[in-house]
């Protein structure tokens, strides 16, 4: 009898499991975001010549991920605002829960003058 009752209750627990595992690759989407526009901006801030910032972004993060950098907004002579855009891959195929993950960042550009 006890068997019939787990039996019943798995696939609530195995719902219950792939939710948890969804919403860390969710929160650790945002994070890879949020640390690709940091280090994109930190890298355009810097004074010429610099590396490609974009590149940049997308090589301190995991390669799976696969962030697309933008710098939006008009050229400010102080700052560098940088965004990453992450998709959250789903871990049950064909259902996808999460949009799209954002992070800005904005970096002061040093100042150069002697």
């Amino acid at each position: 009898m006890a068997s019939l009752e787990y039996l019943g209750m798995l696939p609530f627990l195995l719902l219950v499991a792939l939710a948890g595992i969804q919403l860390g690759l969710a929160a650790y989407c945002a994070e890879q975001a949020g640390t690709a526009a940091r280090t994109a901006a930190r890298t355009a801030s810097e004074p010429s010549p610099h590396g490609d910032p974009a590149q940049a972004g997308r090589n301190a993060v995991s390669g799976w991920v696969d962030p697309r950098i933008s710098f939006p907004g008009a050229a400010d002579a102080n700052a560098v605002t940088a965004t990453a855009t992450v998709d959250v891959p789903s871990v049950i195929p064909g259902l996808s829960i999460f949009g799209p993950v954002h992070r800005s960042a904005t970096m002061p550009k040093e100042d150069t003058t002697p």
